[in-house]
């Protein structure tokens, strides 16, 4: 087996000092205090705003409420309300549930996102279970009052992001990837969505099961549930969809990053001598994981190198092309990309797929208020070992700091941990299995 004498390094030197992205000296941060630099009153007008928001939730008016939700959610995406979640927690949450539950499709889309915010500012901790614990039932049945595509996309990444922060044990992430994976891959007798979902659902289902995945670490179901896993995620790459091609490229590339072919093997060999019958099946199924080896392989060789066809987007082509190529390079000698996104003026990097994963997710899902919060949120930073360039702002920490600490050390151990096993040459993983 060939080995490359120097690893070759994807760096992305993505610079978010724009207006957009970076965080200024007259920024306001969330502390035991209001602010500081005297930014007092701009703080208070905006406090006043998302209280007059919030009171709008209570209103008859479908529409009202909607527009009420919009300005919640700019206040969220672009400052952490910690003062406001403080004595408002209880209230945004529950009219929150109630806009799910009884709210149209637009309603639905915004109300959950505004759960997913909420849950980023408070952090790992009580607040963060108790918004897990009662969103589980008005998301799942939000999931069967329809297919509307906005609206599923967005119960989606509420799902992941509220998993993500709060789920206490891997029995309460496994429950949320359960109905992820029930609507990447429907089945008879399945509650979740009983038509065909469409290809930008089926894409942002499979990045938030991803993302969730990044935190079970050491999660080894039997081999029969993780091949199908793979398989139906390999059946992915021959999709149309390119988005989708390239989430389940992601997805399976965190999965052989999981576990390695040899510590597989050790445990399937273990099988052969309980009995005939089993050992036939078992070397029928590691005869199935090798063409599943050599197929993904091809499958990546030759999406790293497709020709863009007519109307395609050269963006989205090359996007393609460099996100199997390090596909490739992963699977054939266990280099993982590298990247490095600068939020103002310091480095964020990533070494693993899951870092990479868990990254560009949360970029998705706060967009523009992303280095916002990854200036000013101590749980963001502990996630991905960040320390923003100004130490003496002062930064805002939820009450529940202690099991907020022990939470992110749990992910820092979970990413070294992924770090130092990445050099064999392919690896593998979980399966899933169904519910």
């Amino acid at each position: 087996m060939g080995r490359r004498k120097i690893q070759r390094k994807n760096v992305a030197i993505l610079d978010s000092d724009d207006d957009n992205s970076s965080v200024t000296s007259s920024s306001i941060i969330c502390s035991d205090q209001m602010s500081v630099f005297g930014t007092e009153e701009v703080e208070f007008n905006k406090e006043s705003l998302v209280d007059e928001a919030i009171d709008a939730l209570f209103e008859k008016r479908g529409s009202t409420r909607e527009k009420a939700l919009e300005v919640i959610n700019d206040a969220f995406n672009f400052n952490l309300q910690c003062q406001f979640v403080e004595n408002k927690f209880a209230t945004l949450l529950h009219q929150c549930l109630n806009c799910i539950k009884k709210g149209s499709s637009k309603e639905i889309s915004l109300a959950s996102r505004t759960i997913g915010l909420l849950a980023l500012t408070v952090g790992p901790g009580v607040h963060a279970q108790e918004i897990l614990e009662e969103s589980m039932t008005p998301l799942s049945q939000a999931f069967n009052s329809g297919s509307e595509s906005s609206k599923i996309i967005s119960l989606l990444n509420c799902l992941a992001v509220i998993t993500f922060i709060g789920a206490n044990g891997p029995e309460e992430i496994e429950k949320s990837m359960q109905i992820m994976w029930q609507i990447i891959h429907p089945k008879l007798g399945s509650n979740v969505i009983d038509i065909k979902p469409s290809a930008p659902i089926i894409t942002t289902a499979v990045s938030s099961w991803s993302f969730l995945l990044t935190t079970m670490d050491g999660w080894r179901p039997s081999p029969k549930l993780w091949q199908e896993s793979v398989t139906y995620l390999s059946s992915l790459l021959d999709n149309d969809d390119r988005s989708m091609r390239i989430a389940a490229g992601e997805a399976l590339s965190l999965i052989f990053e999981m576990g390695s072919l040899e510590k597989f093997v050790a445990e399937t060999k273990g099988y052969i001598d309980s009995s005939a019958l089993e050992g036939n099946k078992t070397k029928d199924r590691f005869s199935h994981i090798q063409g599943l080896k050599g197929k993904i392989l091809n499958q990546a060789r030759d999406l790293s190198v497709e020709a863009g066809g007519k109307g395609s987007s050269k963006k989205d082509l090359n996007n393609q092309r460099n996100m199997f190529r390090d596909v490739l390079e992963f699977l054939e000698y266990g280099y993982p990309p590298e990247t490095t996104m600068k939020i103002g003026g310091v480095a964020l990097q990533t070494l693993t797929w899951s870092q990479l994963i868990q990254l560009n997710f949360l970029k998705r899902f706060l967009g523009g208020g992303f280095a916002k919060h990854m200036q000013e949120s101590e749980f963001l930073q502990d996630v991905f070992g960040f320390t923003p360039k100004r130490r003496n702002l002062r930064m805002y920490k939820s009450p529940n700091s202690v099991v907020n600490k022990a939470r992110t050390q749990q992910l820092n151990k979970q990413r070294m941990l992924s770090e130092g096993r990445n050099i064999g040459h392919f690896a593998i993983c979980v399966g899933y299995e169904d519910s």
